[in-house]
């Protein structure tokens, strides 16, 4: 099994050397893929992470799907009622993940990932990292956002994503949801 360090500079050197010819529509999107159990790892490597992209010329930025998400449920208008909702039936999961969903899957989370590709394109030499992914569970996954997306990713995207890969093209995220290949990216890990 191979490190996160080594599947870390594998992914920088596919960056580096861009995807295959053979694949069609590129767009600069990319998975570091590792198991969950890699987590804490993974947060404890993004500094220096950061540091070695940034000593490397690339004009780093982060786009945090959990402080996004906390931000969106946070602000919602209908967060009151979801208070009062839970206070009247704390233990129901069910319902309470079904109203979070719909606030996060309507787009909101969408639209700031986007904004944020929007402003980084002019940027010299700019490079997205995209961590927190497992805070889409159990609202969402990002190969949705990702393919809503499609054509706006002009500056290398590395998607941090807990999981596992399944095939060349497949990923199972949190490793249990069902493997989805509908990724239009490199792999890396997992």
């Amino acid at each position: 099994m191979s490190s996160l360090k080594a599947d870390f500079d594998e992914l920088l050197e596919r960056i580096k050397h861009g995807r295959d010819f053979r694949q069609a529509s590129f767009e600069p999107i990319y998975y570091l893929v590792f198991s969950t159990s890699k987590i804490i790892d993974v947060k404890r490597h993004m500094n220096a992470w950061t540091s070695k992209l940034n000593n490397a010329g690339w004009t780093v930025n982060t786009f945090s799907i959990y402080e996004n998400i906390q931000d969106i449920l946070s602000n919602s208008p209908l967060r009151k009622i979801w208070l009062s909702a839970d206070g009247k039936a704390p233990t129901d999961w069910n319902k309470t993940n079904q109203s979070l969903a719909e606030a996060v899957s309507k787009g909101q989370l969408l639209a700031r990932l986007d904004k944020k590709l929007d402003e980084i394109k002019d940027q010299t030499n700019p490079i997205l990292l995209v961590t927190d992914l497992e805070a889409l569970h159990p609202y969402l996954r990002i190969g949705a956002i990702e393919s809503q997306l499609q054509g706006k990713f002009v500056a290398p995207t590395i998607f941090f994503y807990p999981g596992e890969r399944t095939g060349k093209t497949k990923l199972k995220f949190l490793g249990f949801y069902p493997d989805d290949g509908n990724y239009r990216s490199v792999h890396v890990g997992g």
